[in-house]
């Protein structure tokens, strides 16, 4: 896979978490859907002003939509595994996330309990 695919495919994750068509981001951004399109097929890379505005006006973090690395965390405060647990888990409808605090909370809670 092209860096510019990765991009794309990044850039795409986003969208769909943020609950937005193709249409309604190019809207929001200022460019057409064709060039929503080509930026996520990889087709074409984004440009410094469209990554300026998708980070100031949705909150996209466009250090994870260049090169991977979300700037939320230090690389170093969590494990190959818990990168990947927080990916899977922003990658899941907020109705699955609800459910997976849910349980977390009450696992922690019999931990709590078992600990007392």
């Amino acid at each position: 896979m092209t860096l510019s695919e990765e991009i794309g495919v990044r850039l795409r994750q986003l969208r769909t978490q943020a609950g937005l068509t193709q249409d309604q981001l190019a809207e929001k951004l200022g460019v057409s859907k064709r060039t929503q399109g080509n930026y996520e097929s990889g087709a074409s890379d984004p440009t410094a002003s469209y990554l300026s505005m998708a980070s100031s006006q949705l909150g996209f973090d466009v250090g994870y939509i260049v090169n991977g690395v979300r700037a939320t965390l230090r690389n170093d405060e969590l494990s190959e595994m818990e990168d990947l647990l927080v990916t899977q888990y922003r990658s899941i409808t907020p109705g699955d996330q609800e459910a997976i605090r849910r349980f977390l909370k009450a696992m922690a809670d019999d931990a709590a309990r078992s600990r007392n």
